[in-house]
């Protein structure tokens, strides 16, 4: 029998390092949540939480490497298992090593699944215990839903399993008509639809413009000016250039000379480049070379400026008391931090009660700070009642930056998973397809990679029945092949084929 090699035992030394360090953090770190948790299932999703983000403040690579070439698993997949995987891992090697005196047992097939099974639960709260495959699709409803009965019993039929209520667009009037519509058509296609509505939040947008010179476009290295107060209240020398004002003024007593500005999800990014008492001066950093035709209404985004805005409006109060008589799930917009989440919780509970628990709260990441406070976010959220997240990554990619969307996307689901919260996948997902019945190759790997979240939110459009149901034929086959990060191995056609094809030879 080969002996062991010397590599081995150094191996099982810093993996047994390794998990007394995270166990010391992560049960110091569940010690401060742990009062504040009201939800009792919750406990073993905080602790695994707590492991998770004790185990990911080291640098594994090196580890990995080295646990690859021996057959073991190499922590890749541990978010929903964090100790239960390590502990795998360090039962074999124990054995490996002949550690008698120190064995670490392996854990049970049900702690090793507890975690999958928690994160099914929860998810099963929010979008409901039926879905043909892992990942439920959710469907924004345009306004003729309210009108169009064939429309909302189409969207059944196609395999939608949550419907989704903007509240930005349309009023009550609207929303009963469609949700009228959607109660008649679970009657008549005897499925089952959750509905999630969102509160519209603080949206910040351009109110006003003012052409004051010849030119109604903005070029690279152009200057222009983002009025304080009334429009046509700005100081003299920016006379010529194009003026504008903003829906929420309150921005000028955090903004600093140096900080970004983006407009329209990012279309023309401007630095203010002078503030005076009348508002600021800002100066084109990057848009295109043909120029960019600048619009009332659209966004103005402020992603290094520190923002004191409360999350919910004078109508977010109005519509929640629509929302708590329908909704199963809220969505809560421009989410920084656990503050945010405390707001709403206590709006809910004023007009519920005890009640208010059983109300799912989906918590829409779409800033660079509800990212960084993501973990205080879920505690907050998940201790009191069923929570979900949204990777809002249209806002995302403009608040943070393209070049750090998929790195951010990644780590909000490892997070979630672990700490067993669904996640919606939103923003753009076949996005071509719903408005012109074709989709590009691009979006369809990117729906194919959406089977990784728990949801996938669709947006309206004329063909949207149609991309319901091509999404689900790429839920189903990706079922076949991929859960999370991990591949399912099932036979590959090509190995069959090939196979067959030499041994009948």
């Amino acid at each position: 029998m080969r002996s062991v090699p010397k590599e081995v035992y150094a191996l099982y030394d810093k993996l047994f390092r390794l998990r007394e360090e995270v166990m010391t953090d992560g049960e110091r770190l569940f010690a401060e949540w742990l009062p504040h948790i009201e939800r009792r299932p919750f406990r073993f999703s905080a602790l695994n939480l707590a492991y998770y983000l004790s185990v990911r403040c080291h640098d594994l690579r090196p580890l990995q490497e080295e646990l690859v070439p021996l057959g073991l698993s190499s922590l890749g997949r541990s978010e929903a298992r964090t100790m239960a995987n390590l502990d795998a891992v360090m039962a074999t090697l124990g054995r490996l090593c002949g550690k008698e005196d120190n064995l670490i047992d392996y854990p049970s097939s049900k702690w090793f699944f507890h975690g999958d099974r928690l994160l099914a639960h929860n998810t099963g709260l929010i979008f409901g215990s039926h879905a043909e495959h892992h990942t439920h699709i959710m469907v924004t409803l345009p306004t003729e839903a309210a009108t169009d009965y064939k429309l909302v019993r189409n969207l059944l039929l196609a395999g939608t399993d949550t419907v989704r209520i903007n509240c930005a667009h349309d009023d009550q009037t609207v929303w009963k008509a469609m949700l009228a519509n959607l109660e008649k058509a679970k009657k008549e296609t005897q499925r089952d639809c959750r509905i999630y509505m969102d509160l519209a939040g603080p949206k910040i947008r351009i109110s006003q413009i003012l052409f004051t010179g010849d030119e109604d476009k903005l070029y690279n290295g152009d200057t222009f000016f983002l009025a304080r107060g009334n429009i046509s209240d700005y100081p003299a020398d920016a006379a010529g250039k194009i003026i504008l004002t903003c829906s929420i003024s309150i921005v000028f007593s955090a903004l600093k000379e140096g900080d970004p500005v983006l407009i329209d999800d990012g279309k023309l990014t401007a630095r203010v480049s002078l503030i005076t008492e009348h508002g600021a001066y800002l100066t084109v950093a990057a848009t295109k070379e043909k120029g960019f035709r600048i619009k009332s209404k659209k966004s103005l985004n402020f992603p290094d400026t520190s923002l004191d805005i409360t999350p919910l409006t004078k109508k977010d109060h109005a519509d929640l008391d629509f929302m708590i008589q329908y909704a199963d799930s809220i969505g809560y917009s421009f989410v920084r931090n656990a503050d945010d989440i405390r707001l709403l919780q206590k709006e809910l509970k004023k007009r519920l009660g005890k009640k208010a628990s059983s109300l799912a709260i989906i918590a829409k990441i779409e800033t660079k700070d509800s990212v960084k406070n993501l973990p205080e976010i879920i505690m907050q959220a998940a201790s009191k009642q069923p929570f979900g997240v949204m990777i809002a990554r249209g806002d995302l990619a403009v608040e943070a930056g393209y070049h750090r969307l998929s790195e951010l996307q990644e780590e909000i689901l490892w997070i979630c998973e672990a700490a067993h919260v669904p996640v919606i996948w939103a923003t753009q997902v076949l996005e071509t397809m719903v408005k012109t019945g074709m989709p590009t190759r691009a979006e369809i790997t990117d729906a194919s990679m959406s089977e990784r979240a728990e949801c996938v939110m669709l947006n309206k459009g004329p063909y949207i029945v149609k991309a319901v149901s091509v999404l689900v034929d790429i839920l189903w086959r990706m079922k076949q092949h991929q859960y999370k990060k991990a591949a399912q191995l099932r036979a590959l056609n090509i190995a069959i084929i090939t196979v067959k094809k030499e041994s009948s030879e």
